[in-house]
């Protein structure tokens, strides 16, 4: 399955998740900036509200790619102790990397939504959305962090994953949705005709519209 864009892959998603259409409790939740244009086409066809889960990666010192902790939306932060012990980080290193990340946290949240504050999640069924699964350390951050504000329900879900990375997020999460897990996945963006970087005003449009049409299918409700 390749996808055209990530607004077809985003319509191709939602057709997986149709079960949660129509629902009071359902939240529909992008990590920015890939997963919001995906995310916008689930949260319409499931007549549910859309809000981005800002998550930064808290990257180890010389290896940034690889997730020591990572900060996110509501002042939340999520440490693998376990590698910080190991690897001997020092915690002003770590307060470092975190001030650094907070300020990109905070830029986004202004950009993105004028500091209104985050959704509050708790009871909710979250589903949780990005472009894609290679690793999945930014979303296994994400779905950490989103557990500590205790929703009811976690559902990751994407168009694309590495089989092996969607089959460990079924011990992580309530639920794993991956619309296509191809075998010789080898990255996210090969799976897209269009894999062109989102732009942050983008986001800002995507979720304006997002608000429109929830207040319209609220305005139009019993």
């Amino acid at each position: 399955m390749i996808f055209k864009d990530r607004a077809d892959a985003g319509r191709k998603l939602a057709a997986r998740l149709t079960r949660y259409a129509d629902r009071g409790d359902v939240l529909v939740l992008a990590l920015p900036r890939g997963g919001v244009p995906v995310a916008y086409e689930v949260a319409k066809e499931l007549k549910a509200p859309l809000d981005v889960f800002l998550v930064r990666k808290l990257g180890v010192p010389g290896h940034e790619e690889l997730a020591m902790g990572a900060i996110a939306s509501g002042g939340v932060r999520v440490i693998n102790e376990e590698l910080v012990n190991y690897l001997g980080i020092p915690d002003e290193v770590i307060e470092a990397i975190a001030a650094v990340e907070q300020r990109e946290l905070e830029r986004r949240a202004l950009a993105y939504r004028d500091n209104r504050p985050p959704p509050d999640v708790k009871d909710r069924v979250v589903i949780l959305i990005d472009d894609g699964l290679a690793t999945g350390s930014t979303m296994r951050a994400a779905a950490a962090s989103l557990r500590l504000q205790r929703p009811r329900r976690i559902v990751v879900a994407v168009p694309v994953s590495s089989s092996e990375t969607c089959d460990e997020f079924r011990s992580e999460v309530d639920e794993i949705v991956c619309a296509a897990t191809p075998q010789n996945f080898q990255g996210v963006s090969l799976w897209y005709d269009d894999f062109s970087q989102t732009s942050d005003e983008e986001v800002r449009q995507l979720l304006m519209l997002a608000v429109q049409q929830d207040h319209h299918v609220a305005s139009r409700a019993p």
